[in-house]
């Protein structure tokens, strides 16, 4: 079978095709993070907005470490086929919006020669949460191997924050404003790498660095977002059933569900895509939106993950047949919808959270979404429980969350960045483990907490004699 490339873009079922000509579209928008998610959501919202007004807003996209997905789609000339899964089966398209597909440390001066581009206005970013070298005070730490050994002087930045860095002390000499748009899921996450790319400069020692912050300030906007869609692991006989489909082999497949959401700050600096007619919303304040999102779905999804692998589940839908899935769920979000900003309607929100878990055709996997619990923990229960508690009510759901992501840390072999300090803490008595692990969570208030302590040991030992019906 051939394979997916400019050369067999002919030969596709009409209905597969992209929307536009990819080979006519310029280099308008780089992209840190070249994953899944982002060819699922962002490239898409972009390639329909391209459709409908135009602009020549092609992607470069770029890998930061490793080059498989480079290897992938380098020989397809950037296309890749997006499968929505929907309950009245799957819909397959190829979508043609990456001009370039790049390594940014390999390819770093192709990636400074774009950032000094006036017709590039839009920087976007998908490198995780841990992938921005945050410290535990939310600010940079420049102990973090990459981050340091940028800040010494290293010839071709490997951090995204010194590539960022960089990259706007090269573009200050047009004095071309630019839009840096995280696309991350970290609490107002525009200004938090506004905060660790200022931090990288003035750490930098460079001659300019004071004018280039003043430059930053007045000509490069960070806009907030918040992001959505589920984007499962692509698996073999995904890119099978998508090359089918297509009539030519495609390796770079990806799938979703039919469900995007993508909710920005409105305060763009420079030209950007018509994103708001694809169904983008545009805000003067994501706040509300995101903070939803990541106590209402993002925290769903922990929980249901912990719960899940425990009980011996594969994948999200899976999980959501058991007969305690939805009452907990439903439980859990209508104990943090009490934190929420007044104006949200959280109980529809709940309702599409159901739907979309309990959605057949999808396969999410429980263990992709328990990767680097730690720091998922601590951004998606833990602010709604410290101000459940410090507004004098019980917080029985998120206890027993967190109790159940302890019980996962001991039962299950863990990806996180923590899962030394997680693994040594099981050394000990159970009681230790709770609040060392409560301190990895950056949660000291909590661990020095003798009652909370034994309350999430009480939870642990509930889920271990009932299940997670247990914590009903």
């Amino acid at each position: 079978m051939n394979r997916l490339s400019y050369a067999t873009l002919g030969s596709l079922p009409a209905g597969s095709r992209p929307l536009v000509d990819p080979r006519a579209l310029g280099t308008r928008i780089v992209h840190l993070g070249l994953g899944a998610f982002h060819r699922a959501h962002q490239a898409v919202h972009t390639e329909q907005a391209e459709a409908l007004h135009g602009g020549g807003w092609g992607i470069a996209g770029f890998s930061q470490r490793s080059r498989t997905v480079l290897d992938t789609l380098a020989p397809q000339d950037g296309l890749y086929s997006l499968t929505l899964r929907t309950p009245n089966g799957p819909r397959t398209r190829v979508i043609g919006q990456l001009t370039e597909v790049r390594h940014a440390v390999d390819d770093a001066t192709r990636l400074r020669e774009l950032l000094v581009r006036p017709d590039v206005t839009v920087v976007t970013t998908t490198v995780t949460e841990k992938g921005y070298g945050r410290a535990a005070d939310g600010g940079l730490d420049t102990t973090a191997p990459p981050v340091a050994a940028d800040l010494a002087g290293r010839p071709e930045p490997a951090s995204v924050v010194g590539q960022l860095a960089h990259g706007l002390r090269a573009r200050r000499t047009l004095d071309a404003p630019l839009s840096v748009v995280c696309c991350d899921n970290m609490a107002d996450n525009g200004r938090v790498l506004a905060r660790l790319v200022r931090a990288f400069v003035a750490a930098s020692g460079w001659p300019d660095a004071d004018a280039l912050l003043d430059w930053i300030t007045t000509r490069v906007a960070f806009p907030s977002t918040v992001v959505d869609r589920i984007v499962p692991a692509t698996t073999g006989a995904d890119r099978d059933a998508a090359s089918t489909v297509l009539g030519v082999r495609d390796e770079g497949a990806v799938v979703g569900e039919p469900f995007t959401q993508w909710v920005l700050q409105d305060t763009f600096m420079a030209e950007r895509p018509r994103w708001e007619d694809t169904g983008a919303l545009f805000v003067p304040d994501v706040a509300p939106y995101q903070m939803m999102k990541l106590r209402l779905l993002n925290g769903a999804h922990t929980l249901l993950s912990c719960l899940g692998l425990a009980d011996g589940g594969e994948t999200v839908a899976g999980a959501m047949t058991a007969p305690w899935a939805e009452p907990v769920l439903r439980a859990y979000a209508a104990e943090v919808a009490g934190t929420l900003p007044a104006g949200l309607d959280a109980d529809a929100y709940v309702d599409g959270l159901v739907a979309r878990f309990a959605n057949p055709a999808m396969r999410h996997l429980l263990r992709q979404i328990a990767t680097d619990g730690s720091l998922k923990v601590t951004e998606r229960w833990l602010p709604p429980l410290r101000e459940l508690r410090a507004a004098g009510g019980s917080a029985p759901m998120l206890t027993g969350a967190l109790a159940a992501w302890v019980r996962h840390t001991r039962d299950q072999d863990l990806n996180d960045p923590q899962a030394d300090r997680i693994r040594a803490a099981w050394t000990g008595a159970p009681e230790a483990a709770v609040r060392e692990l409560l301190t990895v969570l950056g949660a000291s208030d909590l661990a020095e907490d003798t009652g909370f302590v034994a309350s999430v040991g009480e939870r642990i030992a509930a889920l271990d004699a009932g299940g997670p019906m247990a914590l009903l």
